[in-house]
């Protein structure tokens, strides 16, 4: 990853019967740029959804800090911009998830 680096996520769910994708009835699709990475400390990304519907339109940032601590790393996150068809509730379970996921892949 660098500044002004990009990929694409792709996310495919088994189920997506209670909260169908933004791009398909099972996927979501953004592209994602690289605004701005402070080594150690910070990074900065842009969001943007692969949609045809304008609820789900615009560009998200996010921004993820890290601050280094007696008991660890504390990573915090910060969204900007959120899509107004992205429930505040779905977008803090999907960002929990990912925390959850991080610590897993990092911790023994």
């Amino acid at each position: 990853m660098r500044d002004g680096g990009s990929y694409r996520l792709v996310l495919t769910y088994d189920d997506a019967s209670g909260a169908p994708g933004k791009t398909s009835a099972d996927s979501d699709v953004s592209d994602v740029r690289i605004a701005r990475i402070v080594q150690g400390e910070r990074v900065v990304q842009e969001v943007e959804f692969e949609t045809d519907d304008p609820a789900f339109g615009g560009t998200m940032q996010m921004e993820w800090s890290l601050r280094s601590g007696r008991m660890g790393t504390t990573v915090q996150f910060e969204a900007r911009n959120v899509p107004e068809g992205i429930r505040a509730r779905d977008h803090a379970e999907g960002l929990t998830s990912s925390l959850a996921n991080l610590a897993a892949y990092l911790e023994p």
